[in-house]
């Protein structure tokens, strides 16, 4: 049985998981959308009942039937390289690809339909509410009048964008960025924006979650830091990750989470205030995790290797069991 990834040609991330899978002696398939027609071929053929599908990746032939796990990881936009690319063979390549795929049984890292839905951020700060995790109030809107009565309600405000990263090739971060007090918000009405109550943070936390398996690493504040400095990934670093024990409330709400989104993996990042309390920032389907392995030790490539690699719920779905919750 194959492991198949579905990711871009360069992903260092992606690398840690292949390497784990090969010492484990499991047979992978790497495969990026953006290939198909060049180099990636597919076929499936439905008779008489019965559905057979096929793979071929670099003259490497595999069935569909034949494959015990998809890591849906960063792929590439289909057919993207094709000899003659077009939106049109695009959207046939993308069609046929996870249409095939999603008539197999077999488990997904995450599943497309339910990675689609966890990225929007309205829905993902909704599902920690219901999931018992601190959410800072927030506010998304388009309404200039709006935004001022919150500035007023929570005068210490920052802004990040509603869908992430810019659309752009390579996708390049938008920093969470503080909102000045005497701040203008006639823009608003130009499109949609997310306001946040700052969270006075001692540090950041980012909790990666694969199936059952919590794993915690915190990065403490600097306590000279300027109050503008909101966004770790582009704040001046004193301190690495470490490894930390997670909240068994946080642990049941984070759990709570991926039962409702139907993730098998997910990227959390939290603040941590000076009560302890961790408040929810965002969960990520298919964040990064290397930086923290790296500083930590964690053995996330290894968690998410043994995954990939075991024969569990077919739906993909956080487990409901307690292995990897911190004390």
């Amino acid at each position: 049985m194959t492991v198949l990834i579905l990711t871009r040609q360069e992903d260092v991330t992606a690398d840690m998981v292949v390497l784990r899978l090969g010492e484990a002696g499991v047979p992978v398939v790497r495969l990026d959308p953006a290939d198909l027609t060049n180099g990636v071929a597919l076929s499936g053929e439905y008779v008489q009942g019965a559905y057979r599908g096929h793979l071929s990746v670099g003259g490497r032939l595999v069935t569909m039937s034949g494959l015990r796990s998809v890591w849906v990881r960063r792929p590439g936009e289909a057919a993207a390289r094709a000899a003659q690319p077009s939106a049109w063979l695009t959207e046939e390549s993308s069609q046929a690809l996870y249409g095939m795929l999603r008539t197999t049984d077999t488990r997904w890292m995450n599943h497309p339909d339910a990675a689609r839905r966890a990225r929007h951020k309205p829905w993902q700060l909704h599902l920690a509410q219901r999931s018992g995790l601190a959410v800072p109030a927030t506010l998304i809107t388009t309404f200039p009048q709006a935004a001022r009565e919150f500035a007023e309600r929570f005068p210490d405000l920052v802004v990040k964008p509603v869908s992430g990263a810019h659309p752009q090739e390579p996708p390049r971060a938008v920093p969470t960025s503080r909102v000045a007090p005497d701040a203008d918000f006639s823009a608003v009405a130009f499109g949609p924006t997310l306001l946040q109550r700052r969270v006075g943070k001692r540090a950041d936390i980012r909790l990666t979650v694969v199936g059952d398996t919590l794993l915690a690493a915190r990065k403490p504040a600097d306590p000279d830091a300027h109050p503008d400095d909101v966004d770790v990934r582009f704040a001046p670093s004193v301190s690495p990750w470490l490894p930390a024990d997670v909240p068994a409330r946080v642990a049941e709400g984070v759990r709570r989470y991926m039962r409702g989104a139907e993730l098998a993996y997910g990227a959390f990042d939290f603040a941590e205030d000076a009560d302890g309390i961790w408040w929810f920032l965002e969960c990520n389907q298919s964040g990064q995790f290397g930086f923290v392995e790296m500083d930590t030790g964690q053995p996330i490539a290894a968690t998410i290797a043994d995954w990939l690699a075991g024969d569990g719920d077919p739906d993909g779905r956080c487990a409901e069991g307690s292995r990897g919750a911190a004390s």
